[in-house]
């Protein structure tokens, strides 16, 4: 967290203070969500399929909590998107496709399948690096 000088809040601060204020630190951090999103929606792959699944998938197995911890961590995606200053209408669409997954994927055995099909991380990297192929880095 950081405090203006007069002590009012002025927002959260990227780790470590930095920020993504040149171009070769908001790409290094676009290529760290997707390896994220990777890791939480296709990391893993069903044996002698083309089936391709992540964490979030395990966790969404857990009734609840586990629904809950995953779309927590499709959210923490959004939060790093929102601090490289991604307009407020991207920030949307993405946590749309968060909130679909989360309430579509609270349905037992259905919602697990929606979750491994949809892979609303995945599609929150697609939206992200055309921003930025539109845009630039900078």
């Amino acid at each position: 967290m950081a405090f203006s000088h007069t002590g009012a809040f002025a927002g959260f601060q990227p780790a470590g203070g930095r920020r993504y204020d040149d171009a070769r630190s908001r790409r290094a951090a676009v290529d760290r969500i997707d390896m994220l999103a990777t890791v939480f929606d296709t990391a893993f792959v069903v044996p002698g399929t083309r089936i391709r699944f992540g964490a979030e998938a395990l966790l969404r197995l857990v009734p609840g909590i586990g629904d809950a911890a995953a779309s927590a961590l499709s959210l923490y995606l959004l939060y790093e998107a929102s601090r490289l200053g991604v307009p407020r209408v991207l920030l949307a669409r993405m946590l749309a496709n968060v909130l679909l997954e989360g309430a579509v994927g609270a349905v037992p055995f259905a919602g697990d399948a929606f979750d491994i099909l949809f892979r609303a991380n995945r599609r929150n990297v697609a939206l992200l690096r055309g921003h930025f192929a539109r845009t630039g880095y900078n």
